[in-house]
């Protein structure tokens, strides 16, 4: 549910390049890791806003979100999914994606 709910608020955000990483079995951090993109700083912060904000009308409880005030690189840990929201210069600088390629990468296909 946690991450049907992420995906959606993203897609209604219009976050760019969103990939899709399972944890399951991998790690104990999270069962999924979301990678997504803004086009700007205030772009990357209501991307994150709107996701949590969907999170919280979901019920999910002890959400915590970290780099909201410089929006560069937003991290929403929502306990079972893991949430990264660049601007595409950071993302493409920390390449995150790559250091969990043999995890399952998918991106995801418009709904």
């Amino acid at each position: 549910m946690t991450l049907r709910v992420i995906l959606a608020h993203l897609d209604d955000m219009k976050a760019e390049d969103t990939v899709t990483i399972d944890l399951a079995g991998k790690t104990s951090i999270a069962d999924s890791m979301v990678v997504t993109s803004g086009r700007s700083n205030r772009h990357v912060t209501s991307i994150a806003e709107n996701a949590v904000d969907g999170l919280n009308k979901a019920g999910l409880k002890g959400i915590r979100v970290e780099g909201k005030m410089n929006g560069d690189w937003v991290l929403i840990d929502a306990g079972d999914v893991i949430v990264h929201v660049f601007r595409p210069e950071v993302r493409a600088f920390y390449d995150i994606e790559k250091m969990w390629a043999g995890s399952g990468a998918r991106k995801q296909k418009p709904t």
